[in-house]
Protein backbone atom coordinates (compact mmCIF):
# COMPACT_ATOMS: atom_id res chain seq x y z
CA UNK A 1 0.00 0.00 0.00
CA UNK A 2 1.27 3.48 -0.52
CA UNK A 3 1.51 6.41 1.99
CA UNK A 4 -1.76 7.82 2.09
CA UNK A 5 -2.25 10.94 4.48
CA UNK A 6 -6.35 11.66 5.11
CA UNK A 7 -6.56 14.72 7.25
CA UNK A 8 -7.59 18.92 7.38
CA UNK A 9 -6.86 20.18 4.21
CA UNK A 10 -4.82 23.01 5.49
CA UNK A 11 -2.52 20.86 7.55
CA UNK A 12 -1.54 18.08 4.98
CA UNK A 13 1.01 20.31 3.96
CA UNK A 14 2.90 20.31 7.44
CA UNK A 15 3.07 16.69 8.18
CA UNK A 16 3.59 15.48 4.59
CA UNK A 17 7.26 16.18 4.81
CA UNK A 18 7.68 14.24 8.15
CA UNK A 19 9.51 11.46 8.42
CA UNK A 20 6.96 8.42 8.09
CA UNK A 21 9.50 5.76 6.48
CA UNK A 22 10.80 5.82 10.16
CA UNK A 23 9.70 4.03 13.53
CA UNK A 24 8.18 6.57 15.39
CA UNK A 25 10.89 5.40 18.50
CA UNK A 26 13.42 6.85 16.00
CA UNK A 27 11.95 10.38 15.80
CA UNK A 28 14.31 12.71 17.04
CA UNK A 29 12.73 15.00 19.98
CA UNK A 30 13.16 18.02 21.22
CA UNK A 31 13.96 17.55 25.07
CA UNK A 32 11.56 20.62 26.03
CA UNK A 33 8.78 18.86 24.08
CA UNK A 34 9.50 15.26 25.22
CA UNK A 35 9.18 16.93 28.87
CA UNK A 36 5.85 17.99 27.72
CA UNK A 37 4.71 14.82 26.25
CA UNK A 38 2.88 12.35 28.98
CA UNK A 39 3.34 8.56 29.78
CA UNK A 40 0.78 6.48 27.07
CA UNK A 41 0.53 2.32 25.93
CA UNK A 42 1.26 4.07 22.69
CA UNK A 43 4.56 4.99 20.92
CA UNK A 44 4.07 9.17 21.47
CA UNK A 45 6.23 11.62 20.12
CA UNK A 46 5.75 15.83 19.79
CA UNK A 47 7.30 17.19 16.73
CA UNK A 48 7.06 20.64 14.97
CA UNK A 49 6.09 20.77 11.05
CA UNK A 50 9.82 22.70 10.66
CA UNK A 51 12.77 23.15 12.08
CA UNK A 52 11.73 26.74 12.94
CA UNK A 53 10.69 26.98 17.62
CA UNK A 54 8.06 29.33 16.62
CA UNK A 55 6.62 26.29 13.92
CA UNK A 56 3.47 24.19 14.93
CA UNK A 57 4.03 21.54 17.62
CA UNK A 58 1.88 18.11 17.16
CA UNK A 59 1.80 15.26 18.51
CA UNK A 60 2.17 12.00 16.49
CA UNK A 61 1.09 8.70 17.76
CA UNK A 62 1.53 5.49 16.40
CA UNK A 63 -1.09 2.72 16.53
CA UNK A 64 -3.35 0.37 14.37
CA UNK A 65 -5.47 1.43 11.41
CA UNK A 66 -8.77 0.96 13.01
CA UNK A 67 -8.38 2.55 16.18
CA UNK A 68 -6.13 5.65 14.25
CA UNK A 69 -9.40 6.60 11.63
CA UNK A 70 -12.14 6.15 14.54
CA UNK A 71 -9.95 8.52 17.32
CA UNK A 72 -9.70 10.65 14.46
CA UNK A 73 -13.15 10.81 13.85
CA UNK A 74 -14.38 11.14 17.40
CA UNK A 75 -12.13 13.64 17.99
CA UNK A 76 -13.06 16.01 14.89
CA UNK A 77 -16.80 15.08 16.42
CA UNK A 78 -15.97 16.73 20.02
CA UNK A 79 -14.28 19.75 18.53
CA UNK A 80 -17.12 20.68 16.50
CA UNK A 81 -19.80 20.45 19.60
CA UNK A 82 -16.80 22.50 21.43
CA UNK A 83 -15.50 19.79 23.57
CA UNK A 84 -12.19 20.46 25.84
CA UNK A 85 -10.04 18.08 23.77
CA UNK A 86 -7.51 18.10 21.20
CA UNK A 87 -7.66 18.60 18.00
CA UNK A 88 -7.08 15.72 15.43
CA UNK A 89 -4.62 16.78 11.86
CA UNK A 90 -4.16 13.58 9.97
CA UNK A 91 -4.46 9.88 9.93
CA UNK A 92 -1.26 8.65 7.82
CA UNK A 93 -1.65 4.71 6.23
CA UNK A 94 0.42 2.70 4.58
CA UNK A 95 3.71 3.23 6.02
CA UNK A 96 6.99 1.44 5.58
CA UNK A 97 10.31 1.44 6.29
CA UNK A 98 13.38 1.89 3.55
CA UNK A 99 13.74 -1.78 3.20
CA UNK A 100 10.11 -1.99 2.73
CA UNK A 101 9.09 -3.39 6.20
CA UNK A 102 5.27 -2.42 7.13
CA UNK A 103 5.18 0.25 10.22
CA UNK A 104 2.31 0.89 12.00
CA UNK A 105 -0.18 3.75 11.52
CA UNK A 106 -0.12 6.75 12.96
CA UNK A 107 -2.50 9.71 14.31
CA UNK A 108 -1.74 13.42 14.28
CA UNK A 109 -3.09 15.76 16.57
CA UNK A 110 -2.39 19.31 17.47
CA UNK A 111 -0.60 19.74 21.08
CA UNK A 112 -2.32 22.21 23.07
CA UNK A 113 -0.38 25.28 23.94
CA UNK A 114 0.43 25.78 27.41
CA UNK A 115 -0.72 22.53 28.73
CA UNK A 116 1.22 19.93 30.90
CA UNK A 117 0.56 16.47 31.64
CA UNK A 118 -0.43 15.70 34.98
CA UNK A 119 3.12 14.03 36.38
CA UNK A 120 4.78 17.85 35.22
CA UNK A 121 2.65 19.28 37.33
CA UNK A 122 2.62 17.37 40.35
CA UNK A 123 6.47 16.66 40.29
CA UNK A 124 7.05 20.10 40.79
CA UNK A 125 8.90 20.46 44.53
CA UNK A 126 6.73 23.47 45.26
CA UNK A 127 3.13 21.63 44.75
CA UNK A 128 0.47 21.24 47.22
CA UNK A 129 -2.09 19.32 48.38
CA UNK A 130 -4.33 22.15 46.89
CA UNK A 131 -2.73 21.37 43.17
CA UNK A 132 -4.38 17.78 43.12
CA UNK A 133 -7.95 19.22 44.29
CA UNK A 134 -7.82 21.26 41.91
CA UNK A 135 -6.95 18.79 38.97
CA UNK A 136 -9.66 16.43 40.02
CA UNK A 137 -11.99 19.23 40.33
CA UNK A 138 -10.95 20.00 36.15
CA UNK A 139 -11.21 16.20 35.36
CA UNK A 140 -14.56 15.94 36.78
CA UNK A 141 -16.22 19.25 35.09
CA UNK A 142 -14.58 17.57 31.98
CA UNK A 143 -16.50 14.63 32.24
CA UNK A 144 -19.14 16.28 33.00
CA UNK A 145 -19.02 18.44 29.93
CA UNK A 146 -18.55 14.85 27.63
CA UNK A 147 -21.17 13.41 29.81
CA UNK A 148 -23.81 15.96 28.13
CA UNK A 149 -22.75 15.52 24.70
CA UNK A 150 -23.81 11.81 25.26
CA UNK A 151 -20.06 11.01 25.20
CA UNK A 152 -18.69 7.62 26.62
CA UNK A 153 -15.16 8.01 27.51
CA UNK A 154 -14.23 4.55 28.70
CA UNK A 155 -10.74 5.42 29.74
CA UNK A 156 -10.65 8.51 31.77
CA UNK A 157 -7.47 8.88 33.76
CA UNK A 158 -5.12 11.40 34.19
CA UNK A 159 -2.37 10.14 31.85
CA UNK A 160 -5.11 10.43 29.47
CA UNK A 161 -5.78 14.25 29.85
CA UNK A 162 -3.63 17.65 29.14
CA UNK A 163 -4.44 20.62 31.61
CA UNK A 164 -3.59 23.94 31.14
CA UNK A 165 -3.64 27.02 34.02
CA UNK A 166 -6.74 28.72 34.65
CA UNK A 167 -7.37 31.68 36.61
CA UNK A 168 -6.81 30.09 40.01
CA UNK A 169 -7.43 26.80 39.02
CA UNK A 170 -7.21 24.36 35.75
CA UNK A 171 -9.17 23.26 33.16
CA UNK A 172 -8.63 19.78 31.52
CA UNK A 173 -8.57 19.06 27.68
CA UNK A 174 -9.03 15.23 26.54
CA UNK A 175 -6.13 13.78 24.74
CA UNK A 176 -6.99 10.18 23.98
CA UNK A 177 -10.33 9.24 22.59
CA UNK A 178 -9.95 5.65 21.44
CA UNK A 179 -12.04 4.13 23.89
CA UNK A 180 -14.68 6.61 23.53
CA UNK A 181 -17.97 6.87 21.54
CA UNK A 182 -21.20 9.05 21.28
CA UNK A 183 -24.65 7.83 22.79
CA UNK A 184 -27.65 9.80 21.98
CA UNK A 185 -28.19 9.86 25.89
CA UNK A 186 -26.16 8.01 28.83
CA UNK A 187 -27.86 6.32 31.10
CA UNK A 188 -27.15 6.35 34.71
CA UNK A 189 -25.36 3.26 34.27
CA UNK A 190 -23.17 4.36 31.80
CA UNK A 191 -22.11 7.30 33.59
CA UNK A 192 -21.37 5.36 36.85
CA UNK A 193 -19.60 2.95 34.51
CA UNK A 194 -17.04 5.74 33.05
CA UNK A 195 -16.70 7.27 37.08
CA UNK A 196 -15.50 4.02 38.19
CA UNK A 197 -13.19 3.46 35.32
CA UNK A 198 -11.96 7.28 36.69
CA UNK A 199 -11.89 6.60 39.96
CA UNK A 200 -9.70 3.28 40.01
CA UNK A 201 -7.62 5.05 36.88
CA UNK A 202 -6.93 8.40 39.20
CA UNK A 203 -6.27 6.43 42.50
CA UNK A 204 -3.72 4.51 40.75
CA UNK A 205 -2.00 6.78 39.24
CA UNK A 206 -1.46 9.11 42.00
CA UNK A 207 -0.50 6.26 44.26
CA UNK A 208 2.32 5.56 41.53
CA UNK A 209 3.58 8.94 42.42
CA UNK A 210 3.62 8.56 45.92
CA UNK A 211 5.58 5.53 45.34
CA UNK A 212 7.84 7.66 43.54
CA UNK A 213 8.31 9.70 46.07
CA UNK A 214 6.78 12.96 44.30
CA UNK A 215 3.49 13.22 45.52
CA UNK A 216 2.31 15.96 48.44
CA UNK A 217 3.36 13.90 52.09
CA UNK A 218 -0.20 13.30 53.52
CA UNK A 219 -1.96 12.86 50.34
CA UNK A 220 -4.36 9.96 50.21
CA UNK A 221 -4.60 8.74 46.56
CA UNK A 222 -8.15 6.78 47.38
CA UNK A 223 -9.68 9.68 49.03
CA UNK A 224 -8.32 12.03 46.33
CA UNK A 225 -10.11 10.06 43.68
CA UNK A 226 -12.99 9.67 45.76
CA UNK A 227 -12.95 13.60 46.04
CA UNK A 228 -13.29 13.16 42.40
CA UNK A 229 -16.25 11.79 42.14
CA UNK A 230 -17.96 13.14 44.56
CA UNK A 231 -17.26 16.55 42.56
CA UNK A 232 -18.55 14.74 39.89
CA UNK A 233 -21.98 14.14 41.34
CA UNK A 234 -22.60 17.42 42.89
CA UNK A 235 -21.83 19.02 39.40
CA UNK A 236 -24.24 16.68 37.56
CA UNK A 237 -26.81 17.48 40.15
CA UNK A 238 -26.50 21.15 39.99
CA UNK A 239 -26.83 20.75 36.16
CA UNK A 240 -29.78 18.22 35.97
CA UNK A 241 -31.80 17.84 39.07
CA UNK A 242 -34.29 20.19 39.81
CA UNK A 243 -34.68 22.93 42.62
CA UNK A 244 -37.29 23.30 44.69
CA UNK A 245 -37.95 27.60 45.32
CA UNK A 246 -39.66 29.74 47.21
CA UNK A 247 -42.90 30.74 45.40
CA UNK A 248 -42.95 34.32 47.48
CA UNK A 249 -39.14 35.06 46.42
CA UNK A 250 -39.44 37.11 43.26
CA UNK A 251 -35.71 36.60 42.34
CA UNK A 252 -35.58 32.78 43.59
CA UNK A 253 -35.23 32.12 39.80
CA UNK A 254 -33.29 34.84 38.75
CA UNK A 255 -30.64 33.15 41.84
CA UNK A 256 -31.31 29.55 40.68
CA UNK A 257 -29.89 30.86 36.70
CA UNK A 258 -26.85 32.71 38.43
CA UNK A 259 -26.06 29.77 40.30
CA UNK A 260 -25.82 27.91 37.45
CA UNK A 261 -24.22 30.77 35.58
CA UNK A 262 -21.11 30.57 38.27
CA UNK A 263 -20.40 26.93 37.21
CA UNK A 264 -19.76 28.29 33.86
CA UNK A 265 -22.72 26.69 32.20
CA UNK A 266 -25.86 28.58 30.14
CA UNK A 267 -28.85 27.63 30.39
CA UNK A 268 -30.32 27.22 27.48
CA UNK A 269 -33.44 25.66 28.39
CA UNK A 270 -35.50 25.41 31.59
CA UNK A 271 -38.48 24.57 33.25
CA UNK A 272 -40.21 27.02 35.81
CA UNK A 273 -43.67 25.19 37.14
CA UNK A 274 -45.94 25.37 39.90
CA UNK A 275 -46.46 21.73 41.86
CA UNK A 276 -50.02 20.74 42.30
CA UNK A 277 -51.38 18.11 44.33
CA UNK A 278 -49.82 17.41 47.93
CA UNK A 279 -47.03 19.72 46.98
CA UNK A 280 -48.99 22.35 45.79
CA UNK A 281 -47.64 26.22 45.86
CA UNK A 282 -44.27 24.78 45.38
CA UNK A 283 -41.87 26.87 42.80
CA UNK A 284 -39.80 23.83 40.86
CA UNK A 285 -36.84 24.70 38.61
CA UNK A 286 -35.57 22.29 36.45
CA UNK A 287 -32.56 22.93 33.81
CA UNK A 288 -33.65 21.15 30.85
CA UNK A 289 -30.61 22.01 28.32
CA UNK A 290 -27.58 23.60 29.44
CA UNK A 291 -24.10 24.41 27.68
CA UNK A 292 -20.70 24.79 29.06
CA UNK A 293 -18.31 27.88 28.54
CA UNK A 294 -20.79 30.57 30.22
CA UNK A 295 -18.34 33.39 30.74
CA UNK A 296 -15.89 32.52 28.11
CA UNK A 297 -18.52 32.87 25.27
CA UNK A 298 -19.54 36.42 26.83
CA UNK A 299 -16.25 37.35 26.92
CA UNK A 300 -15.93 36.67 23.32
CA UNK A 301 -18.58 37.77 22.57
CA UNK A 302 -18.18 41.63 24.36
CA UNK A 303 -14.59 41.56 24.11
CA UNK A 304 -13.16 39.36 21.45
CA UNK A 305 -10.49 37.59 23.55
CA UNK A 306 -10.58 33.77 23.72
CA UNK A 307 -9.55 32.21 27.09
CA UNK A 308 -10.43 29.54 29.56
CA UNK A 309 -13.75 29.66 31.67
CA UNK A 310 -12.16 31.46 34.68
CA UNK A 311 -10.08 33.68 33.14
CA UNK A 312 -12.73 34.86 31.34
CA UNK A 313 -15.02 35.28 35.23
CA UNK A 314 -11.96 37.14 35.66
CA UNK A 315 -11.70 39.51 33.01
CA UNK A 316 -15.09 40.06 32.77
CA UNK A 317 -15.31 41.45 36.62
CA UNK A 318 -11.89 43.67 35.48
CA UNK A 319 -14.38 44.67 32.97
CA UNK A 320 -17.63 45.08 35.10
CA UNK A 321 -15.06 47.39 37.42
CA UNK A 322 -14.18 49.60 34.76
CA UNK A 323 -17.32 50.35 33.39
CA UNK A 324 -18.58 50.74 36.81
CA UNK A 325 -16.35 53.61 37.41
CA UNK A 326 -17.61 55.42 34.49
CA UNK A 327 -19.89 58.62 34.44
CA UNK A 328 -23.43 58.79 34.01
CA UNK A 329 -24.37 58.84 31.49
CA UNK A 330 -22.41 55.39 30.28
CA UNK A 331 -21.39 54.90 26.87
CA UNK A 332 -22.59 51.68 24.74
CA UNK A 333 -21.28 48.75 26.52
CA UNK A 334 -19.31 47.67 23.25
CA UNK A 335 -17.45 50.88 23.26
CA UNK A 336 -16.85 50.79 27.28
CA UNK A 337 -15.55 47.00 25.95
CA UNK A 338 -13.15 48.48 23.20
CA UNK A 339 -12.17 51.35 26.15
CA UNK A 340 -11.21 48.36 29.01
CA UNK A 341 -9.02 46.63 26.26
CA UNK A 342 -7.15 49.34 24.95
CA UNK A 343 -6.52 50.91 28.56
CA UNK A 344 -6.45 48.25 30.28
CA UNK A 345 -5.52 44.59 28.81
CA UNK A 346 -3.20 45.41 26.32
CA UNK A 347 -1.14 48.24 27.78
CA UNK A 348 -0.88 45.50 30.81
CA UNK A 349 0.12 42.28 28.67
CA UNK A 350 2.01 44.65 26.11
CA UNK A 351 4.53 45.09 29.29
CA UNK A 352 6.06 41.72 28.71
CA UNK A 353 9.52 41.86 27.14
CA UNK A 354 10.62 39.93 24.01
CA UNK A 355 12.60 37.37 26.32
CA UNK A 356 9.48 36.16 27.96
CA UNK A 357 6.90 36.56 25.19
CA UNK A 358 5.00 32.67 25.26
CA UNK A 359 5.82 32.11 28.65
CA UNK A 360 2.47 32.15 30.31
CA UNK A 361 -0.89 32.63 28.52
CA UNK A 362 -2.02 36.71 28.04
CA UNK A 363 -5.13 36.23 29.81
CA UNK A 364 -3.38 34.20 32.44
CA UNK A 365 -0.50 36.65 32.83
CA UNK A 366 -3.15 39.44 33.21
CA UNK A 367 -4.82 37.35 35.95
CA UNK A 368 -1.97 36.82 37.94
CA UNK A 369 -1.22 40.48 37.52
CA UNK A 370 -4.06 41.18 39.15
CA UNK A 371 -3.65 38.51 42.17
CA UNK A 372 0.16 39.74 42.40
CA UNK A 373 -1.46 43.83 42.71
CA UNK A 374 -3.54 42.42 45.74
CA UNK A 375 -0.91 40.67 47.21
CA UNK A 376 1.42 43.60 46.63
CA UNK A 377 -0.86 46.13 48.12
CA UNK A 378 -1.57 44.04 51.00
CA UNK A 379 1.69 44.38 51.39
CA UNK A 380 2.28 47.96 50.93
CA UNK A 381 -0.79 49.19 52.80
CA UNK A 382 -2.22 50.80 49.75
CA UNK A 383 -3.07 50.35 46.25
CA UNK A 384 0.07 50.02 44.31
CA UNK A 385 -1.55 50.20 41.03
CA UNK A 386 -1.82 47.48 37.61
CA UNK A 387 1.41 48.70 36.10
CA UNK A 388 3.55 48.71 38.98
CA UNK A 389 1.78 44.95 39.85
CA UNK A 390 2.52 43.96 36.37
CA UNK A 391 6.18 44.79 36.42
CA UNK A 392 6.88 43.56 39.74
CA UNK A 393 5.44 40.45 38.46
CA UNK A 394 7.32 40.12 35.39
CA UNK A 395 11.20 40.83 37.20
CA UNK A 396 9.73 38.48 39.95
CA UNK A 397 7.73 35.92 38.79
CA UNK A 398 7.47 35.41 35.24
CA UNK A 399 11.46 34.50 34.25
CA UNK A 400 10.55 31.13 36.11
CA UNK A 401 7.03 30.16 34.86
CA UNK A 402 7.27 27.41 33.09
CA UNK A 403 3.43 26.95 30.94
CA UNK A 404 4.45 27.49 27.63
CA UNK A 405 3.93 24.19 25.26
CA UNK A 406 6.74 26.23 22.98
CA UNK A 407 10.35 26.92 23.82
CA UNK A 408 10.70 30.47 25.14
CA UNK A 409 14.32 32.23 25.12
CA UNK A 410 15.46 33.35 28.06
CA UNK A 411 19.46 34.77 28.19
CA UNK A 412 19.96 34.46 24.85
CA UNK A 413 19.68 30.45 25.23
CA UNK A 414 16.51 28.37 24.55
CA UNK A 415 15.33 26.70 27.77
Amino acid sequence: MALRITGLGEEIAAVTGLSWNLPLEQWPEDPMLAEKRGISRHVVRLVRSTDDPESEVYAVKETVAEFANREYKILRELTHLNSPSVQSIAVIEGRTDNNGEELPCALVTRFLPYSLPYRVVLSDKNVTGEEVTLMANALALLLVRLHLLGFWWGDCSLSNTLFRRDAEAYAAYLVDAETGEFQKTLTAGQREHDLEIAHFNVAAELEDLQLSGVLYPGMDPIRASTALINRYHRLWSALKDRQVLDPTDRHAVERAMRQLHDLGFAVEEVSVSMEEGEDAGRLVFQPKLVAAGYHKNRLRELIGLETEELQAKRLLASFDRFRGREKSPKPPVADSAKRWLDEVFRPTVNLIPPEHEGRIELAQFFHETLEHRWYLSEKAGHDVGLEFAAKAYIADVLPFRRDSGVNVRVDGMIQ
